[in-house]
Order: structure tokens, then sequence, then C-alpha cells
């Protein structure tokens, strides 16, 4: 299959869209090169998403993959954040901080009508979704644009589910990926396999294109998810050292030290699991605590003690984003890196 066929670029390349880190630099950056930039929106307010789409539209005429997220809002529980507070209280008393007067921070927003009425003057070739897909009338609308939507399943169960509801490509999305897991269906965390060996069951499981992710962070790792049957790689932890990304200095560090060997799927950032580097308060409390709020709850209470940690200059309770395969990390334009994993083809 013709990857410039099916996504309209010249490289078997996506760059996984990573909230936080990064905005539509490196989504140009390497679209330019000839891959497909991804721009993450999740955490967008409907202003920064329009300046953002703008700004692409007035770069490239390149496709640009544009990522939402599909979970269901969770409903307020007193009781469950009362309790998640008592076990963060040993930390807000350590920073002087009073758990009672911190606010949430960036909301995690799920696609919605009113998101897509900001999208939709821009009418994007290709949109991508994480925890499933939106509902049937809101796909339809998208699909209605002419847009290809990508989705991301974490087991052969979700990949059927996600070609049967009318997802066009599946992101095969292995246990080694950094960030948050795709898991919708269930939320047992056993269920959660290698990229090498998930890759040939959806393969083999689906009719609709698939995607690698989860690794793969070199050339000779795009080889070999191409060979057991991948249309294109997404790579996300190889473009977090890169010149266009926004990576905190702090999370810059853990990146090029012996400590990115070690990374863990914890909930404890967000209530979802995600896979980051391992540091204090994993360590301590964690990396699953059936305590945390529901996502994106979670985030509110350790959101503040974060702030505090860093401003110290400690990532103890920074979500440390980052993939079990750090190798490919460098400090170098994001073009460049395109262009280098693709050097084997």
């Amino acid at each position: 299959m013709n990857i410039k066929k099916l996504l309209g670029v010249e490289l078997p390349v996506i760059q996984a869209p990573m909230a936080g880190v990064q905005d539509s630099a490196l989504a140009l950056a390497v679209s330019s090169a000839g891959g497909l930039g991804s721009l993450p929106c999740g955490m967008l307010s409907h202003e920064a998403l329009h300046v953002e789409l703008t700004t692409i539209k007035a770069q490239s005429q390149k496709p640009i993959n544009i990522n939402f997220f599909c979970h269901t809002p969770p409903v307020y529980n007193l009781e469950r954040e009362t309790r998640w507070r008592e076990i963060l209280q040993p930390y807000f008393d350590e920073y002087g901080l009073d758990v009672n007067s911190i606010t949430p921070g960036l909301e995690r927003r799920p696609f919605s009508h009113d998101v897509a009425d900001v999208v939709e003057e821009f009418k994007p070739e290709i949109v991508s979704f994480h925890f499933g897909l939106p509902a049937r009338d809101l796909l339809a609308r998208v699909k209605r644009w002419g847009t290809t939507v990508l989705a991301s399943a974490t087991t052969v169960e979700e990949a059927q589910w996600l070609e049967t509801h009318g997802a066009d490509f599946i992101i095969a999305q292995g246990a080694e990926a950094g960030g948050h897991r795709g898991m919708f269906l269930s939320d047992d965390i056993t269920t959660q396999v290698g990229t090498f060996a998930l890759l040939p069951q959806i393969v083999q499981k689906v009719n609709v294109p698939v995607i690698a992710t989860g690794g793969i962070a070199d050339a000779k790792g795009v080889v070999a998810a191409l060979s057991l049957g991948a249309i294109a790689v997404q790579v996300g932890t190889a473009y977090l050292l890169c010149s266009e990304t926004k990576t905190t200095p702090i999370h810059r560090t853990a990146l090029r030290s012996e400590t990115a060997h070690h990374t863990v799927i914890t909930n404890l950032f967000s209530g979802r699991p995600a896979r980051g580097i391992m540091n204090r308060v994993i360590k301590e409390i964690g990396p699953l605590n059936d305590e945390v709020p529901a996502y994106p709850l979670a985030a509110t209470a350790m959101s503040a003690l974060r702030g505090q940690a860093e401003r110290r200059g400690s990532g103890d309770f920074s979500p440390l984003w980052c993939g079990q395969n750090a190798s490919g990390c460098k400090e170098i334009p994001a073009a460049e890196l395109t262009r280098e994993l693709v050097a084997n083809l």
C-alpha cells in the first residue's frame, strides 16, 4: 500500500501527538520533511485551537493530523477527591501548600460538536482519536468533511471495535509507548502487550491499514514494523529532545539521563494509565493507585505539587512521559530526525 495515496505524505512516519510538550511548530517541521506531523488538541481552548489551525494553514499545504481525546467526562466524587488529597497531604505539608486552596489547571476536553464547530472551517485531511471514537453523529460529521479518521487500539478487541465503528486506520499502540494508554474497552492493565506482539495480531484481524507505535525509535525499528504489516509507524519519544518541542528543562534532563531507562505505567498524574520515567511520587505511592480520582480529575492536586517542585528544580511530581526506548532521542531538528527514521528504506 502506497503511503502517499493513503495519507498524502511521502514518508511512512507519523509524529505522535504529545499534549503538553509541543504545538504546531513540531507538526510543521515533521511535515516539511515528508512525514505526517500531528497537533495534540485535547488541552487547547477553542481560541487556541483556532490559532494553531490558522498557523498550520498559513505555513503548509501538506496534511497534518489533528488529535483529540474521546473520554467521557467524569462525575466529580467528593469522597474520592478527599481521599486523594489525604494521600498527598504529606507532600503539601512539605512544600507549605494548602491542599484546599488549589485550583484546576488546563482542561482535558473530549471532542465535541463545539470543538467540531471550530475545526470545520479548516476541514482537516486527517483526524486521530485517543480513548475510542466520538459518538456516531459526531464521527459522521467529521467524515462529511472528507477527513480520514485514525484511532488508537491497545488490544485486538479494541482494533476490531474501532474498525466496526468507523475508523479508517488503526494505530496499534504497544505497551512500550510513552504517554497515555489509548485503552478504552477495559481498564485491565494486564491486557496491554508489546508492539511487536500486538501489531501482527491486529493486522491479521482487521481489514483497514494499521500503524505501529510504541518503542520504535530508529530506522531499524521502522523497518521491523513495516515488515510485520504496518503501513507506517508513529513515533513520539524520539522527538522529545528536538528543538521544536516545548519539553521542559527538567523533562529534558531526565530524558538524557540513565533514569530514562526505567519507565512505568502510572495513573497518578491524570487518573488514566500512562507511561513515564520513574520518579519520587511514583515510587512512594504508586505506580497504580486505586484511590486516584477519575481522568482527568487527578491532575488538579498533582499539578499543584508539580508546579511547586519544578520551581525548585525538581521533577519529583512531574509527568515525565517517555516510552521504553529513549535511545532515539536526539537534540536535532525534527525534520532531520524524520529523515533519519527512514534511512533504511
